[in-house]
């Protein structure tokens, strides 16, 4: 018998964004599975919601574009009633794109022509207010992201920075229209879509505001935002007696053995977790100038025997600075993840069972070196890391952590739950 249709089909731009979607809906009740790419090839399981994880966060437009188009007609073949656009809570893109132009062309494929633009997420600092994103206290302008090495965000205004990326009106839904409840929000996209708005930014401070957005897209064909938007999608199929409960679902198994932790994210996050985990665990660091990941490689299989090591490309905005002054900035990043990627295939052989991976390029080059091409969600670690199950060879326990997300002893505290 073949598996039932997925009730929502969703596109990340990057694997720890896709990850980060996956441990809400699991947390909300949809049973998910996350490939890594299209996976026409595989045969899935019987599932509420697949999301594909691409690459696209950073690649060339029409790339993403190309790719993304793809991810959803492949969505549409599966059967799919919704469709979910999934990019990051910083909205991390460059005046270019990718989020306006991917945005335009699967409006146009999916045969919508309005959606919302919401990359909220409260739980993890993320807010919007009078269409302006602030990470904590702090515009997003004035945050670290506005010396991200590839995406510099220095406007917080999404409506004005959508708008230089799409030629189609962008409206703003206004925080006291949320707090009014689903109704208003409902008449407000009505009213936008009358005007001639194509996309609506939605202002979210908490939780509940996600929940009323969540609930008033019931009737759109295609949403984008951040992971948190996706708290209110599950209970309109519920509603509509189109999810089925599944209280006792065996959880995928877990892969026990050494654990190894690659990070490769600059975030000032991943940093600290990085200091903290080299006071209790061997720590080596991969140089992109000496391009040494093969005698690294060796060198960190020795110590899988410690239960577990951390390999960590993760650079100071300094160093990460004279890096691409060296060497550019596409082949200082191609150096990175390739040397990160065939280290993580190399302690895979040597014996790692658990790999715990942090940044979106760096998760993105972990399982294509090991070609995993589909994994099964479990419980959440973390807020937006949920553990990870590889649905085929080798079979692998994941952690893929976005660079900005976690506690300073994230990896400790994962290392700990792994052995």
């Amino acid at each position: 018998m073949l598996p039932r249709a997925p009730l929502l089909g969703a596109i990340a731009d990057d694997m720890t964004g896709a990850t980060d979607l996956c441990s809400t809906l699991v947390r909300e009740g949809m049973r998910t599975v996350q490939t890594i790419d299209v996976a026409r090839d595989l045969e899935l399981p019987d599932v509420d919601a697949v999301v594909v994880g691409l690459k696209s966060r950073t690649a060339p437009v029409a790339e993403a574009v190309r790719d993304s188009l793809v991810a959803l007609e492949w969505l549409r073949e599966l059967g799919a009633r919704q469709f979910f656009v999934k990019y990051c809570s910083m909205f991390d893109s460059t005046p270019e794109g990718n989020i306006g132009p991917v945005a335009d062309a699967l409006l146009d494929a999916a045969g919508a022509d309005l959606t919302i633009v919401c990359p909220a997420y409260p739980a993890n600092g993320r807010t919007v207010y009078r269409g302006h994103l602030f990470v904590g206290d702090m515009l997003l302008s004035e945050s670290s992201m506005a010396q991200h090495p590839l995406t510099p965000m220095t406007d917080s205004n999404l409506v004005r920075f959508l708008g230089r990326q799409t030629p189609r009106r962008v409206g703003l839904v206004p925080f006291e229209v949320v707090r009014s409840g689903v109704n208003a929000v409902e008449r407000r996209l009505a009213d936008l879509h009358a005007a001639g708005a194509s996309y609506a930014v939605v202002d979210a401070l908490d939780g509940s505001d996600l929940r009323t957005i969540g609930t008033a897209c019931a009737g759109l064909t295609l949403v984008t935002g951040g992971a948190g938007v996706a708290l209110g999608l599950p209970d309109n199929f519920r509603r509509n007696r189109l999810l089925r409960p599944h209280a006792g679902a065996p959880e995928p198994p877990r892969i026990r053995g050494p654990v190894a932790v690659i990070a490769g994210s600059n975030s000032t996050a991943t940093r600290e977790q990085i200091r903290v985990t080299s006071e209790r665990y061997p720590s080596l660091k991969l140089d992109a100038l000496d391009g040494n990941a093969g005698a690294l490689a060796s060198q960190a299989a020795t110590h899988l025997a410690d239960g577990a090591v951390l390999v960590y490309s993760t650079a100071s905005p300094e160093e990460v600075a004279r890096v691409q002054e060296r060497l550019g900035v596409e082949r200082a990043s191609r150096s990175v993840e390739g040397g990160l990627g065939e280290i993580a295939r190399r302690l895979v052989e040597a014996g790692a069972r658990t790999l715990v991976v942090a940044g979106g390029e760096t998760s993105g080059a972990v399982v294509s070196a090991l070609g995993i091409r589909a994994l099964d969600v479990g419980r959440e670690i973390a807020t937006g890391v949920p553990w990870m199950t590889s649905l085929r060879e080798p079979r692998l326990t994941l952690a893929l952590k976005s660079g900005n997300f976690g506690p300073p002893d994230f990896f400790l505290k994962t290392i700990e739950a792994a052995q």
